[in-house]
Parts: C-alpha cells; sequence; structure tokens
C-alpha cells in the first residue's frame, strides 16, 4: 500500500516537473511579439492592424503554436520579411553604428566642452575690467542730463 503512495506520488511530481519545463521553453506570444515591427508602416507589431501587420502576428502565431524558441522565432521571421522586423537590429555590420555612434558622440562633445570651459573661462577673466567705472565728470553729467531731458 505504501509502495503505491510513493509510486503515485514520484508518478506525480514527475510530470508536474514535466509541464513547468514544457511551460518554461514555450514562447509566450504577447513577449515575443514586442520585438517585431510592421514592415511597411515602421510600428510596433502589438499596435498596429495594417494588412500587413495582420499577417505578421499570423506569422508570428503560428511559429509560436508549434513550439519554437525565442532565437528559431528570430529567425523564421528574417528569413520571411527581412532584418526590417526586428524591432532591435543586429549589431553587426552598419547596424552597429546606431550603438557606436551616439555614445561616442556624447563622449566626444564632453572632451570637448571639458577642453574649451577652462579657455573661455581664462579669457573672459582677461577681458573684464578689473576696477570699477571712475565717476562721471561734471561736464559730462550736465550733457547727460540735457540729452536724457529731450525724452521725458
Amino acid at each position: 500500500m505504501i509502495r503505491r503512495l510513493v509510486v503515485i506520488a514520484a508518478l506525480g511530481f514527475s510530470l508536474i516537473g514535466a509541464a513547468t519545463a514544457v511551460a518554461a521553453g514555450a514562447t509566450d506570444y504577447n513577449a515575443i511579439e514586442s520585438q517585431f515591427i510592421c514592415v511597411s508602416c515602421h510600428e510596433p507589431l502589438q499596435m498596429v492592424h495594417s494588412p500587413q501587420a495582420i499577417s505578421e502576428q499570423q506569422t508570428l502565431q503560428g511559429l509560436v503554436n508549434k513550439g519554437l524558441t525565442d532565437a528559431e522565432i528570430k529567425s523564421a521571421m528574417v528569413d520571411q520579411y527581412g532584418v526590417g522586423v526586428l524591432a532591435r537590429p543586429p549589431a553587426s555590420g552598419f547596424n552597429l553604428t546606431v550603438y557606436i555612434l551616439p555614445p561616442a558622440v556624447f563622449l566626444g562633445g564632453l572632451a570637448l566642452l571639458i577642453y574649451t570651459l577652462p579657455k573661455w573661462r581664462e579669457r573672459a577673466r582677461r577681458t573684464a575690467p578689473l576696477t570699477a567705472a571712475e565717476p562721471l565728470k561734471s561736464e559730462e553729467a550736465e550733457r547727460l542730463d540735457d540729452e536724457l531731458s529731450h525724452f521725458i
């Protein structure tokens, strides 16, 4: 009797483990759909409902239903629709510039700023007046008052 219970328990645990393993290896459609874009309107696949997007969604659903892995699904979608179907282009070839150029421009601008800022500050210190302005002489003050009186 106890032997039967142990066998049934072991069988139950093994079935639960197998179901968990299958579920872990299965691809979730909603999770993978966000990794693709519509090749005709260049919008995320999950947000558009054009005929092209519907065709891509149906293809994607068919691949998910076959139980393919994420990598296999991406490969199949690229084979059918081209690299333009991927929301995140692969980091190789010309696409590598998308990943390298923005940080390189930022770092170059930062280095240029670090190099030129002390020079700008030094130039401003050299050209700034070192003493306060002298008070106006009485002749200049009278002339200024006369000229300003025309505006009042």
